[in-house]
């Protein structure tokens, strides 16, 4: 009897933790939990069965006498840009045949990598180069020939004014701008910039089809992919050497609806600019779950761009869970109804541990609803047909020696 209690009470906290779960369509199980803090590296499987913002994913773990909802956060080694400003000194400016002249000094020689330029006008396709010195004697030449550009009118606001280039340490730095007529330099900001790379996902691109578009005057490039991922980067190859500026439009497939006239799509935007030959025509954005890709690239009166190829990448998502009583525990995932969860080590990620080790994964199984279940034909199992027709001739045979005592 005690032990039939037992199993009761048992069956009674399984089916109110399954309670939890049964809103959710798929779950995993988490394995090798040794510690308090874990991390748990998302699969690319699971974000075309989540929301697009991810707030349905739930950690839960049964015991034998409770259900725990085990908090997280969610993070991204997404890398980090520090610029730090360095103080310098205007010394002179002057001209000659070949352009106008700044000079800046250094006092403190910091290391630099980055001059930002802001002029007076507004419109103007230069060549600028930048030299070093220590003595204002003997000049290093740093980058010749280097190109910045203004357009500024109706249709568009588009500026390169930066000067990137290799670490350098001199005291002193002349710029040359290659200019006829007074370019008016207003503001020059010196910097050093740090990037540090995060870690990304590189997904294979599965189809490519271009069309062109002569009324529009637009290259329309669609990209297939091979599975829904998150997407943060994307890298546009232009195979021509000729200058070019062309605005870009780059979209994802967000829903589609069937109708009696066809299929109707619906874009949203992750990213616009520009496509020029100045830069690497990289494009980064938040993290987003996609499938198929829009690029549109206005042509103007130009003949089209030559592609080579897109690059399509994404940041590595994870959750920081915090794990504090022994249990079964289940990734869980597949909610359109449930909402954000919030959590209190949201407030306190400082006493999250540097060092972490991740969680395995196990293979994901549906998880069903009240009213789903798979209904088993009964003699599936031939188990069952022979127990039936045992306990049927067993029966036959104590009737029929009943009706022989009672006959006598």
């Amino acid at each position: 009897m005690k032990l039939v209690i037992n199993l009761s009470a048992l069956l009674l906290i399984c089916s109110f933790s399954f309670g939890q779960m049964k809103n959710y369509d798929h779950k995993r199980e988490l394995t090798n939990i040794s510690e308090q803090w874990h991390k748990i590296e998302l699969p690319n499987e699971i974000f075309g069965k989540t929301e697009q913002d991810l707030r349905d994913i739930r950690i839960y773990g049964l015991s034998s006498n409770d259900t725990i909802e085990a908090p997280y956060v969610t993070r991204l080694d997404a890398g980090r840009v520090s610029r730090k400003n360095v103080p310098f000194k205007t010394l002179n400016t002057s001209h000659n045949s070949k352009g106008y002249y700044y000079t800046f000094e250094v006092p403190s020689q910091e290391p630099i990598n980055h001059i930002k330029l802001e002029f007076k006008k507004e419109n103007f396709d230069w060549q600028i180069a930048l030299e070093g010195s220590q003595d204002q004697q003997e000049w290093f030449t740093i980058v010749d020939d280097y190109r910045i550009l203004s357009i500024k009118n109706g249709l568009t606001d588009f500026q390169f004014t930066k000067v990137v280039f290799p670490t350098s340490k001199y005291r002193y730095f002349r710029l040359l701008v290659k200019s006829g007529t007074d370019p008016e330099l207003g503001v020059a900001s010196i910097q050093q910039k740090e990037v540090k790379e995060g870690t990304f996902r590189e997904y294979a691109v599965m189809g490519i089809e271009r069309n062109e578009d002569d009324r529009k005057k637009q290259t329309e490039i669609n990209i297939d992919l091979d599975m829904p991922v998150r997407v943060g980067h994307i890298k546009l190859n232009v195979a021509d050497d000729f200058d070019y500026y062309r605005p870009v439009c780059i979209k994802y497939l967000a829903d589609s609806v069937q109708t009696e006239q066809g299929w109707n799509y619906s874009y949203r935007t992750l990213a616009s600019g520009i496509l020029n030959s100045l830069e690497k025509n990289k494009f980064n954005f938040g993290g987003t779950t996609v499938k198929s890709l829009k690029i549109e690239i206005d042509n103007h009166n130009n003949q089209p761009l030559g592609i080579d190829g897109v690059e399509v990448k994404g940041h590595v998502p994870e959750l920081v869970a915090r794990f504090t009583q022994e249990a079964s525990y289940f990734l869980v995932y597949g909610n359109e109804n449930t909402t954000t969860a919030y959590y209190d080590i949201e407030r306190f990620t400082k006493n999250i541990p540097e060092k972490l080790t991740s969680l395995t994964l196990g293979k994901e199984v549906d998880i069903e609803k009240e009213g789903e279940a798979k209904k088993t034909p009964l003699f599936k199992n031939k188990n069952w047909l022979w127990a039936i027709m045992v306990a049927v001739i067993v029966l036959l045979g104590w009737f029929s020696l009943q009706m022989i005592r009672n006959k006598k």
